[in-house]
């Protein structure tokens, strides 16, 4: 049995490893060690998955610019697990990130039916009051749907590249779907593009931290991605099985593609719509192995450079090493050299009027459960924990939240807790706790049976209950700092 993501309804998953496999989605925890100061979620497996964070690391570790975007629906009540997604926002952009928050109130307005007045009501008084004083800094665009132009364009011209079938096939669209809801998801498309027009620097990688229901949204617009862009860098499979890459450019004007000739080294073929790299000495790569080094006589160390225009990159690797450090180059190698033409493509692009559009990349996140065991529902007010419920009433669902332990004192000395099934420890992991030994202390303590529930609800509901406080107060803070941000708003 598949695995159904839909955006719009209330998910639940139970095997997160199923993703992998069924929709392509890469374990986060490899990429762990490459990410300097790592987020709590990260750390904590909280983040589960990913698809090319690799692009974002790299950013981040080098100081080149990058983006996340994220948005959000004005359906209600903002809660815990949309504190989630702020939190991840905020901390890509201390990280470096120039960040866009999008209130998606053409999507309220086609799914859920509400007024643009309400849209704006609920945007303002739930998700950006809270967005400020959660931390995030008036660097960042915050805008609604409606009045955002360049959002606007973007998804006219994104809609003329995706038909019915293709809606259908990613989200079991129906003959019973309106044509809002359907532009609406074009328009979010929009909204995970927008990062890299021109207007805001250009092509560069961007991040949308989502949970798993959303991914439908990132398989589309890295779709989208591909097609609006004037070319496409491909690495493709000459008749000896050796790897060459390839710009596709299918409707780009033949200006562009002889510009492109002009500006990349080597032996370079070039086609109506197309150019393949097809030999070029520069670009050690074309034999899975053969990664032609120079070796001088007189020098301990091969010396392996790749020059495009005025750019370098150097490898430098003892005389004899194996064929695993020779594919470790190799695929160094290559990396640098695609990076470097993806590069060339796009200024080429930009003086041509086109897009370059990078696929976006993602990460996703584990969902939290209902207070009370089973799903949050917004529908079910003892499910969840609004950011706006009064603080003493925050402190009391903790206290009638459904733990891990036994049924009885006796059992839980004996048996031990089940942490992993327990609201009020996952309350900790997620939002209350911020220190990591402290939480796996509590852990290892509710296995061992040394530590009773009671103990933790208590501890769980005087975090919670100075966390709303505090936080409510920086809303109000936040509602007097509103005019230093930039939000649009609809005209």
């Amino acid at each position: 049995m598949h695995t159904k993501l839909d955006p719009w309804s209330s998910s639940e998953i139970n095997d997160y490893s199923k993703l992998f496999e069924e929709f392509g989605i890469s374990p986060f925890d490899n990429l762990l060690p490459e990410i300097p100061s790592p987020h709590m979620y990260m750390r904590r497996r909280v983040i589960f998955g990913h698809r090319d964070y690799e692009q974002i690391a790299e950013a981040m570790r080098i100081g080149a610019p990058f983006s996340v975007m994220d948005g959000f629906m004005p359906s209600g009540k903002v809660h815990l697990g949309h504190k989630m997604v702020m939190d991840q926002i905020i901390w890509h952009q201390e990280m470096g990130a120039s960040a866009f928050v999008g209130i998606a109130d053409r999507e309220a307005f086609s799914v859920r039916g509400f007024s643009w007045q309400k849209c704006r009501e609920i945007g303002v008084e739930e998700y950006i009051l809270s967005l400020i004083a959660l931390g995030f800094k008036p660097d960042g665009l915050i805008y609604f749907q409606s009045g955002c132009e360049n959002v606007k364009d973007l998804a006219f011209e994104l809609g003329a590249r995706v038909n019915f079938s293709e809606l259908s096939a990613i989200y079991g669209f129906s003959g019973e779907t309106n044509l809002s809801h359907m532009i609406s998801v074009a328009t979010q498309a929009a909204d995970i593009l927008q990062p890299q027009l021109e207007e805001f620097g250009g092509p560069k990688p961007v991040v949308v931290p989502v949970g798993p229901d959303q991914d439908p949204h990132l398989r589309l617009t890295r779709g989208l991605a591909g097609k609006m862009s004037m070319f496409r860098v491909e690495e493709r499979e000459n008749a000896n099985g050796g790897k060459y890459l390839s710009v596709r450019g299918k409707g780009a004007p033949k200006e562009a593609l002889q510009e492109l000739k002009k500006r990349i080294p080597g032996k370079v073929k070039l086609y109506e719509e197309h150019l393949d790299i097809i030999e070029t000495p520069n670009y050690p790569f074309l034999e899975r192995f053969g990664l032609q080094i120079n070796q001088p006589e007189k020098k301990k160390y091969f010396t392996t450079e790749i020059e495009v225009g005025s750019k370098f990159v150097n490898e430098i690797k003892p005389p004899e090493f194996s064929e695993y450090e020779k594919y470790f180059v190799f695929k160094k190698i290559w990396k640098l050299t695609r990076k470097i033409l993806e590069e060339i493509v796009a200024e080429v692009t930009a003086e041509f009027g086109g897009y370059a559009f990078i696929p976006p990349a993602s990460t996703y996140h584990r969902f939290m459960s209902g207070l009370q065991g089973g799903k949050m529902s917004s529908s079910v007010p003892d499910s969840y924990i609004a950011l706006t419920d009064d603080p003493k009433e925050g402190a009391k669902k903790v206290k009638r939240a459904k733990t891990g332990g036994c049924v009885t004192l006796e059992e839980q000395k004996k048996l031990g807790g089940k942490p992993d099934e327990c609201s009020v420890f996952e309350l900790m992991l997620f939002h209350l706790l911020g220190d990591d030994e402290e939480l796996l202390e509590i852990r290892q303590e509710c296995v061992s049976g040394t530590r009773m529930c009671g103990s933790c609800k208590q501890l769980a509901a005087e975090k919670m209950y100075e966390f709303l406080k505090d936080h409510q107060e920086k809303r109000e803070l936040a509602r007097e700092h509103l005019d230093e941000y930039k939000i649009i708003y609809k005209k």
